[in-house]
């Protein structure tokens, strides 16, 4: 079998994390499967370098040789707590080197002309996974494994020129893995990827955005027709709810991609929705597991599912920091182009809409947004749309959050938001918006933030998500 897998962050952090993930690898390669490895930068790495991309373009130079030093200091403490072969750890050492020495460079030139353009911040950024990669190699060497690290360019992953959020070219980045990493598996030499990273067609490095790395690993395991995929956690998998917020929840032993996806939206950090997006078409499973609890299967993504009985509801999402907007005037009844021109507002000046609600009045829209983006969405709508004859009031709330409802067992089933708004108002929350697709995968409301978490509670009271179907 070909198992394309993805090690966080978390899970290369410290030495005893590093040594699990080599473990796990090497039990893949002694069943006889061939292996590609995908990794993400250290644990806050990725932070560090773009504070020390802003503390660069302020040439705050004291600080940023600082970050500089401590980044050194963590990943050269991480080799030589791993790695006891001196010739691994001296190849290392100088790979280590070599990548600080680049990284200072870079970060010193936009210091000295206080500029950070995106394409500088990307290649900035592109370092965390280049340490991590390099460091898991040589553990993997360590072990008398044969191994390979590249960036996500250099195995062939090509995107577009949106620095920041890259989007792959799918169709040319599937040669290119192909014309790459099969030469390498055939002679059992392990391919170590960095996540989150690609370039353009020039060569120029990219950043894929938030979800990077898991999407790297599903963009490699389409390309190659690999058997499935692996993303190796800290938990076991997606859950009914967050256990932080519901006791109760459980790891969802397995799940549509389409629900999956839903989940991932609607607040689930496991595993980001459009990661999912190479692997659909080719129907490859994407399994999420813990490293640290290797007897638990974990979650099972795939195609779709037969639905049971009990699973209408499959998981309670929830997400937080949330802003809702209410556009209004009675004017905008039969008016054309109004919604058109609200988000076209937003939409050109990046700011991310979360979920739409509009009555069949026509008398106002509501809509929610990222709550750190609310003020200048409100600012800019107010510029904008006031003083004409249309929209008359422009209103928004700052302390609300998104609760959604998710399980493809919805569609077609009778009674579920009646038994969702019922459970909502037993608890004396007041609903301020709803929002339901055509899909009918999710029932997506919002509240006030202090009412949220009573909310996940009661619903996954309400549907038993408790109980293993």
């Amino acid at each position: 079998m070909l198992i394309v897998m993805k090690f966080g962050g978390a899970l290369l952090s410290k030495p005893e994390k590093i040594k699990r993930s080599v473990e796990i690898i090497k039990n893949y390669v002694n069943k006889g499967d061939k292996v590609i490895v995908v990794a993400s930068a250290v644990s806050k790495v990725t932070d560090e370098l773009i504070k020390a991309s802003k503390e660069a373009s302020s040439s705050n130079w004291e600080n940023l040789k600082k970050i500089i030093n401590e980044l050194e200091k963590l990943h050269f403490n991480l080799a030589k707590d791993i790695i006891q072969n001196k010739n691994i750890l001296e190849d290392l050492t100088l790979e280590l080197k070599s990548l600080i020495e680049e990284l200072k460079e870079t970060l010193f030139s936009v210091a000295r002309l206080k500029e950070l353009t995106p394409r500088s911040k990307d290649f900035i950024l592109s370092f965390g996974e280049k340490f991590s990669c390099a460091i898991l190699c040589a553990a993997i060497k360590n072990e008398g494994l044969k191994a390979k690290w590249m960036t996500g360019g250099e195995a062939g992953i090509i995107t577009n020129d949106e620095f920041g959020n890259a989007k792959p070219l799918l169709d040319l980045s599937s040669q290119k893995l192909n014309w790459k990493l099969t030469p390498l598996l055939n002679e059992n030499i392990i391919p170590i990827v960095t996540g989150f990273n690609g370039c353009t067609p020039e060569g120029v490095v990219t950043t894929l955005g938030r979800g990077g790395s898991d999407y790297t690993a599903t963009i490699i395991a389409s390309a190659l027709k690999a058997d499935e995929v692996v993303l190796w956690k800290e938990v076991n998998g997606l859950m009914t709810a967050d256990p932080k917020i519901e006791s109760k929840a459980r790891t969802i032993r397995v799940i549509s991609y389409a629900e999956a996806s839903e989940i991932a939206y609607f607040g689930a950090k496991i595993i980001h929705p459009r990661a999912l997006k190479p692997v659909i078409k080719a129907e490859i499973p994407v399994r999420i597991r813990s490293a640290f609890n290797l007897d638990d299967p974990g979650t099972l993504i795939i195609k779709e599912q037969k639905i049971k009985p009990k699973e209408i509801v499959k998981a309670i999402s929830f997400i937080k920091e949330v802003g809702l907007i209410n556009v209004s005037g009675s004017e905008m009844v039969g008016t054309p182009g109004v919604a058109a021109r609200v988000f076209k507002i937003l939409g050109d000046n990046g700011i991310n809409i979360l979920m739409i609600s509009q009555g069949s009045s026509e008398v106002n829209i509501s809509f929610a947004v990222p709550r750190d983006s609310l003020s200048k969405a409100v600012n800019l709508l107010e510029l904008n749309l006031l003083g004409g004859e249309t929209v008359k009031e422009i209103s928004s709330e700052s302390d609300v959050c998104i609760v959604a409802v998710v399980g493809a067992g919805m569609k077609g089933t009778p009674g579920v938001a009646a038994r969702v708004f019922k459970a909502v108002a037993e608890k004396g929350i007041n609903v301020r918006m709803i929002a339901q697709g055509s899909s009918e995968l999710n029932i997506s409301f919002i509240v006030k933030e202090a009412d949220g978490p009573k909310a996940v509670n009661a619903l996954h009271e309400e549907f038993k998500l408790y109980e293993e179907s």
